[in-house]
């Protein structure tokens, strides 16, 4: 039997998979066979194991990802140019510490939200935090931090996520005010943490749509010459996912 008072004091220590363990060791007489320190260390490996597991539950919750992907779920098709040993490689963040870039490159339905994602999920495993955001929202979200007075406090809020996952950059026109705002982001965060951008516009026509030439060199020269390039081939994966779902119905 276990005492009650026992119980209530590991509750408030919040040591709640320790306590659950231990019913369980109570209630199994396998147990029995293990020594002291054997039940023990199984107690503490369980209250570990469910602490980890809640702290990156939490990191996934904020980055607020569009969709749920990891890397052991990636088609690796031959076809779409994805190579495995460099992507488990990224998925290991080591480009993370060094506060590098990843531009994740292809034509719509290619996969590029998903695979930034599945890095950004990989990060979010190894104790990084995360902030996953719409190029276009992550824009007004700038302009109206600037109406409301909370731009300072936005951008310092930016600057505690080791990774940004930028998606559909380039797909709408950069209006001069959003471009000043985003340089002022990628100037914070140059150097000392990491930006994922997913991106349909090639690299060479990001120039161009910026509204002020000044401003997309500096911008560029703050994301693309420190970044891993991913480019995505083959067909929409949205297409083939719909082929094979009419193919079992």
């Amino acid at each position: 039997m276990i005492s009650q008072t026992l119980l209530d004091k590991l509750l408030f220590l919040r040591l709640t998979a320790f306590r659950e363990g231990l019913r369980e060791q109570v209630s199994n007489p396998q147990y029995a066979q293990l020594s002291f320190e054997e039940r023990l260390l199984l107690l503490v490996d369980l209250e570990c194991t469910r602490r980890s597991d809640s702290r990156i539950k939490h990191r996934m919750k904020l980055a607020e990802f569009p969709l749920q992907a990891a890397v052991e779920d990636l088609d690796f098709s031959p076809e779409r140019g994805l190579e495995r040993s460099f992507v488990l490689e990224l998925a290991q963040c080591h480009w993370v510490d060094k506060a590098h870039n990843i531009l994740v490159l292809g034509a719509t339905g290619t996969g590029k939200t998903f695979l930034a994602c599945s890095l950004g999920v990989a990060a979010c495993r190894l104790g990084y935090s995360v902030r996953y955001v719409r190029t276009s929202r992550f824009t007004h979200l700038l302009a109206r931090s600037r109406q409301d007075n909370s731009y300072l406090n936005f951008l310092r809020s930016l600057n505690k996520s080791d990774v940004l996952i930028l998606d559909d950059w380039m797909r709408d026109p950069i209006q001069l005010s959003a471009a000043q705002d985003l340089l002022e982001v990628f100037d914070d965060r140059f150097g000392k943490t990491a930006t994922i951008i997913a991106s349909q516009v090639p690299v060479a026509d990001w120039h161009a749509r910026f509204p002020d030439p000044t401003i997309a060199d500096a911008i560029l020269d703050r994301t693309i010459h420190s970044a891993y390039r991913i480019p995505l081939e083959g067909d929409s994966q949205r297409k083939l996912r719909g082929f094979r779902t009419m193919s079992h119905t």
